[in-house]
């Protein structure tokens, strides 16, 4: 029986099954030629055979679509039926509306779990999708006719692969990445290999999508003897152990029996090759109707959703499993020439990119292509020998360039539109409100934004997307702001992928408007947290996303949860959350008196309870430790100053500091990072942190935490390797010690010290070295004064004399336009500028 015989509801059900890991939904790149027909002509055919007509496909085939529109228009059926959930018939005439631009996907969910999801994408190069736009403009009855998705999502989904659905590169056409352990043949494979062909997709290719469409072809030729070799191998291998495609066959019969009832023979089905034996097989009702009987059901709602190229191109999750949409949407839009309009299109891009591309390189790269293909016994040139000929002649044998090619144009980031008539959620709704309002379009091509927080456009935007990531849809991401670090700038890195209109969905029920939404999950958020840091993080998140009524109930559960943690590095690790979040008050205009309250209390139990939690840590708790001390310190400067008596805070945090520096029990890392904050803050003179540093390093501390106590004091990301170059007391510190290191010592303590030296970047280690090979400078003796905390002593006004005309230059301030010298600040240059007192030839081996 062939494939457009008629299919009779009457025999036996033993082919009835169609194991989807036979032919995977992705063909192979289609290769065409001058004399392919395009899109939307027709060739005469003969008289068309009597119906139903069975048109078996490969999905996302620009050959197969080709083949589905000739056929369609020899027969002129009264309805075509799909392979589709058929609870999306209702939003079939959608597909008509000059809005819907695809690619686009069908996206099923459960309506009470709605991360239960399938979708069903669909290119405009898809069989499907060219029946389906036949259909709506011939005025012909179009329905989907596989199982309901209220049953396929009952069913528990495999652990490899979410549900995908028809065209989900998963389950049809015996897709190989479903299904039940066993037999698992590739029906493709096999016609391959008995055609003599090692590669499956080159004789699809060759033997399908290189058809020309000569005119007077006979358009029913190809479904004709595809079904019949498809029938063969059903035969010879069963259903290949996958009983779920039984299920799905027999209720595309009943579908069919109903249809034919309606339209009589004049009917068209389209679906994966792979089931045309079965819905050509004869079976009685009975027997279908047992198959059907019992299954799982749930309550489903299903509406249209923008999908991407870059979806189609991927082999896994909601992808379609297709390497080349690009290549393939071109190949069914081009009218003739499309290895010409194509090697056009490459050249356009290069150029577009600064290459020296000519038209030279065209007419070269096309004429290769044809020779690759002549020399490998192809018909016509395919992708493989496009890509080929463009790496030789247009990128000059680079993969680079290629590259470009391939993400540009080969996949594309293409993203379809859905008309706003198309059913979704609330939520969703309100969503594409504020994106039209903030005029934010979203867009498959990654893109970055900048935001200025005083403009109140990028405030609300700002708002939105911090709203959104909190809810887990994850549109943006931010990003380390261009060219400044203060809070009035916010840098984003935007991308919508498809399966984000899931997150939305999942989103819906904490409320219909993202404000609502974002409200109760914070919230709830808040309640269930366990850990104080978690809870800091979110009272952050609130703050960012503007969420008023949700701020106190954040605020409620982070007192009572600081109440009762009693672990420092819990607090530590809260603190410098809650001390950035008291800058957005002047930014965002938000109200933080009682986070103030909240962080100045962590603060005091900080101060109490950190000595003694130093002491007896190993090596990674010391680093750690470490860190938080870094993040708390930088918070403290942050935390507005209440002076309670005598002491500030700050006073407080200084002192705890201090005790930790000459605290013999605390790990040297940490009494060495103590020193360190003390002298950069201005309060511990170079005397004294010499004292401690010759303490640390005395002859009889062991090597390996003399060198913790170096890396606590110049190492990590706090720009020790700079501070180093640029004050000359740190640098003589380091060296005075270092040249008193016994020479029976210093082999132990040099692989030590290259850990912490090795960790600056090459500039600062390469500066470092010249510095030490030049030797100390010879301007004289520094200056009784003091500069600024941190910085040498001593100042070199002639130097800092040239610096401030580039200074008031760039402060925008006025020039001395007339030539004459400016007249000395001594104010401008502190000891950092200076070159004086340079540190010996032992810190060169350190450093190098």
């Amino acid at each position: 029986m062939t494939a457009l015989s008629s299919a009779a509801p009457d025999a036996s059900a033993a082919d009835a099954a169609a194991p989807d890991a036979a032919a995977p939904d992705a063909v192979g790149p289609d290769v065409v030629g001058p004399d392919v027909v395009g899109p939307g002509a027709t060739d005469p055919a003969p008289a068309a055979p009597p119906g139903p007509w069975l048109l078996g496909v490969r999905h996302h085939g620009p050959g197969s679509a080709r083949a589905v529109r000739a056929a369609l228009e020899a027969a002129r059926p009264r309805a075509v039926l799909i392979e589709g959930p058929p609870e999306a018939d209702g939003l079939l005439a959608l597909a008509a509306d000059p809005d819907m631009r695809p690619p686009v996907a069908l996206l099923a969910h459960v309506v009470d779990d709605p991360r239960r999801a399938a979708f069903w994408p669909m290119a405009e190069f898809s069989p499907e999708w060219v029946a389906l736009r036949w259909a709506l403009d011939a005025g012909a009855e179009v329905r989907f006719i596989d199982l309901p998705a209220a049953h396929s999502l009952a069913e528990e989904p495999p652990e490899t692969e979410p549900l995908s659905g028809t065209d989900g590169g998963t389950d049809d056409e015996g897709g190989s990445q479903q299904g039940q352990p066993g037999l698992r043949i590739d029906p493709i494979g096999v016609l391959a290999e008995t055609a003599g062909y090692d590669d499956p997709e080159a004789w699809w290719e060759d033997v399908v999508e290189h058809r020309d469409g000569t005119p007077g072809a006979d358009p029913y030729g190809p479904f004709t003897v595809l079904g019949e070799a498809m029938t063969a191998l059903r035969e010879a291998y069963g259903d290949g152990g996958h009983a779920r495609d039984l299920i799905r066959e027999a209720y595309m019969r009943q579908q069919l029996r109903t249809a034919r009832r309606e339209f009589g023979e004049e009917i068209a089905v389209v679906c994966g090759a792979w089931h045309v034996p079965a819905l050509a097989a004869r079976t009685t009702v009975a027997a279908d109707r047992a198959l059907l009987k019992g299954l799982p059901k749930v309550k489903a709602e299903l509406t249209w959703v923008p999908w991407t190229h870059r979806r189609l191109a991927r082999h896994s999750g909601y992808g379609a499993g297709i390497d080349s949409p690009g290549w393939y949407g071109h190949l069914f839009a081009a009218p003739d020439r499309p290895v010409e309009r194509w090697m056009t299109k490459v050249a356009g891009l290069l150029r577009e990119e600064d290459r020296q591309v000519s038209s030279a390189h065209v007419i070269e790269a096309v004429r290769l292509a044809g020779t690759l293909a002549a020399m490998r016994g192809r018909p016509l040139p395919g992708l493989t020998e496009t890509t080929d000929a463009v790496r030789a002649v247009m990128c000059e044998g680079s993969d680079v360039p290629l590259a470009l090619v391939q993400d540009r144009l080969v996949v594309g980031d293409v993203l379809g539109e859905v008309p706003d008539a198309a059913p979704a959620v609330p939520l969703q709704r309100d969503l594409t409100r504020a994106q039209r309002s903030l005029r934010l379009k979203p867009e498959a091509l990654e893109r970055e934004l900048e935001l200025d927080l005083r403009k109140e456009t990028d405030a609300a935007r700002s708002r939105l997307l911090h709203r959104l990531s909190l809810l887990g849809i994850g549109w943006g991401e931010q990003s380390a702001s261009r060219g400044s670090t203060g809070t009035f700038r916010e840098s984003w890195r935007l991308r919508w992928e498809p399966e984000l209109s899931v997150r939305v969905a999942e989103a819906g029920v904490w409320g219909t408007t993202v404000l609502a939404a974002a409200t109760a999950r914070a919230e709830s958020e808040a309640a269930g947290a366990t850990v104080l840091g978690e809870i800091t993080a979110l009272a952050e998140r609130c703050l960012l996303a503007e969420l008023t009524d949700a701020l106190p109930v954040v605020m409620r559960a982070l007192a009572d949860r600081a109440a009762l943690d009693t672990d420092v590095a819990h607090l530590a690790q809260a603190l410098p959350a809650l001390a950035r979040t008291l800058r957005y008050g002047d930014v965002r205009g938000t109200e933080t008196a009682a986070l103030g309250e909240v962080a100045t209390g962590l603060a005091e139990r900080i101060c109490v309870g950190l000595p003694p939690a130093c002491t007896g840590l190993d090596a990674d708790g010391a680093s750690e430790m470490r860190r938080r001390i870094d993040d708390v310190h930088t918070a403290m400067a942050l935390l507005p100053e209440a002076p309670e008596g005598p002491t500030t805070l700050r006073d407080r945090w200084a002192s705890v500091l201090a005790r930790l520096a000459g605290r013999d029990t605390a790990a040297g890392e940490i009494r060495g990072r103590a020193v360190r904050l003390l002298l950069d803050d201005g309060r511990l003179d170079d005397t004294e942190a010499e004292r401690h540093m010759g303490l640390a390093l005395s002859a009889g501390t062991p090597p390996g935490d003399a060198a913790a106590w170096i890396e606590g004091f110049v190492g990590g990301a706090s720009g020790g390797g700079m501070l180093l170059v640029h004050d000359e007391r740190l640098l003589a510190l380091v060296d005075t010690w270092l040249t008193g290191v016994p020479a029976d010592a210093f082999t132990d303590v040099l692989p030590l010290l290259r850990r912490t030296f090795s960790a600056y970047e090459p500039g600062v280690r390469r500066t470092l070295g010249e510095l030490v090979r030049r030797g100390p400078g010879t301007a004289g003796p520094a200056r009784a004064d003091a500069a600024a905390p941190g910085f040498g002593a001593g100042l070199d006004e002639e130097r800092a004399d040239a610096v401030e005309p580039l200074l008031r230059l760039i402060l925008g301030g006025s020039t001395h336009g007339s030539g004459a010298p400016p007249e000395p600040s001594g104010h401008l240059a502190s000891g950092h500028l200076a070159s004086d007192h340079l540190a010996s030839d032992h810190l060169a081996g350190v450093g190098k």
